[in-house]
């Protein structure tokens, strides 16, 4: 299920955009877990609490009598989420070619001024990319692919190194290579989704692939941004095999 944010700060622009939207979910009988429109980048920016390609973000570039702001933004999200989605809708086409100095990957960039039936096909080209990539597994990457009532995240398994309870009920910290994500699951569940996973403490689950060393004395796991997780004594052992299996596989 999408989540999908608008930043437009004009609010006749903002109304034509989310009316749109929601005018093409109900035809192509999607359904999106968040909608929602905002004039401040900032509240946009604390709403976001998933990661993955699911995530489909409507910026205009103009913000505030800033010209280059949207940009600004989208920036700030990619690198928050390598893997959202990311469509411009402006009247300033002509920063198509520089956007790439942001490292934005933008997927489209839509015009304002086309007349309402371009307007809405070009928005239903995005969304029904985003529903797409969502609703299916990527052939060239293993994806940590979790969804609940609460919940959905979407990163690649190469970048999880590990997992660990919150002081929040029911909640766990995911730490990647870039990031930290936190959401409501059960690590039991968690461990149950991929054989690389391994809960070597009851606070704790690892991806045994990014296990970089492993210090007995100390009962720690190491990983190689300098990371380290605490390891039970009970589960060291058992810990210890898992990893030399996978660093001879």
């Amino acid at each position: 299920m999408m989540n999908i944010f608008i930043l437009e700060d004009n609010l006749r622009q903002q109304e034509r955009l989310l009316s749109t939207v929601k005018a093409i979910l109900k035809e192509e009988n999607i359904s999106a877990r968040h909608l929602a429109a905002y004039s401040k980048s900032s509240n946009l920016l604390a709403d976001i609490t998933e990661r993955g390609s699911h995530q489909l973000f409507f910026f205009d570039i103009e913000i505030k009598d800033e010209e280059r702001k949207g940009l600004e933004i989208a920036s700030e999200v990619r690198k928050l989420d390598p893997n959202a989605i990311i469509v411009f809708v402006t009247t300033h086409s002509e920063f198509a070619p520089i956007s790439f100095k942001y490292k934005v990957a933008a997927y489209d960039f839509i015009d304002k001024s086309l007349d309402a039936d371009d307007f809405k096909e070009q928005v239903r080209e995005s969304i029904r990319y985003t529903a797409t990539l969502s609703g299916s597994a990527q052939t060239d990457v293993d994806y940590f692919d979790y969804k609940s009532a609460k919940a959905q995240v979407k990163v690649p398994l190469h970048d999880i190194l590990y997992f660990e309870t919150s002081q929040i009920a029911h909640k766990l910290i995911l730490r990647t290579r870039t990031e930290r994500l936190e959401f409501y699951a059960k690590i039991s569940d968690i461990e149950k989704m991929h054989d690389k996973f391994f809960q070597c403490h009851r606070s704790f689950l690892v991806n045994i692939d990014n296990v970089s060393r492993i210090d007995k004395a100390n009962q720690l796991a190491y990983f190689d941004n300098g990371e380290s997780c605490l390891v039970s004594r009970l589960k060291m052992k058992a810990l210890i095999a898992r990893w030399k299996k996978a660093f001879h596989d």
